[in-house]
């Protein structure tokens, strides 16, 4: 058989492959969290918040809410360097990322049942 025959029924069985796919995944929510700083966001924005005094006084003097803080934590950076992921009962992890073109660096305690915002700083 040719090569280009070949290459043919390949890229045929390739393209229903893909379409099958597509028809059993179609709504599902499918996510491919397997890195570690993805899997460390996506536990902690799956789980409420609290917020320390000092995040509280910082959000309100910035005019920041609970919503912004949620995105924030989802597509923000882990700084595993800089977290302590020993910590007994409750993991400490520093996050980054930006708002409103301003650096924002967040301490979060990750618990089993809340995620507690500690500190939140943000760069002029």
């Amino acid at each position: 058989m040719k090569f280009i025959h070949r290459l043919g029924y390949y890229l045929g069985g390739f393209a229903i492959g893909i379409i099958i796919l597509m028809f059993f995944l179609n709504g599902k929510d499918a996510s491919c969290d397997y890195g570690p700083n993805a899997r460390t966001r996506k536990n902690i924005a799956l789980k409420s918040f609290e917020y320390s005094n000092n995040a509280t006084s910082i959000l309100a003097s910035n005019a920041i809410d609970t919503a912004s803080v949620r995105q924030l934590v989802s597509f923000g950076n882990v700084i595993f360097s800089e977290s302590d992921t020993k910590a007994k009962p409750c993991k400490i992890y520093k996050l980054k990322n930006t708002y409103k073109e301003r650096e924002v660096t967040m301490k979060i305690e990750n618990c089993s049942l809340v995620a507690r915002i500690v500190d939140f700083k943000i760069e002029n």
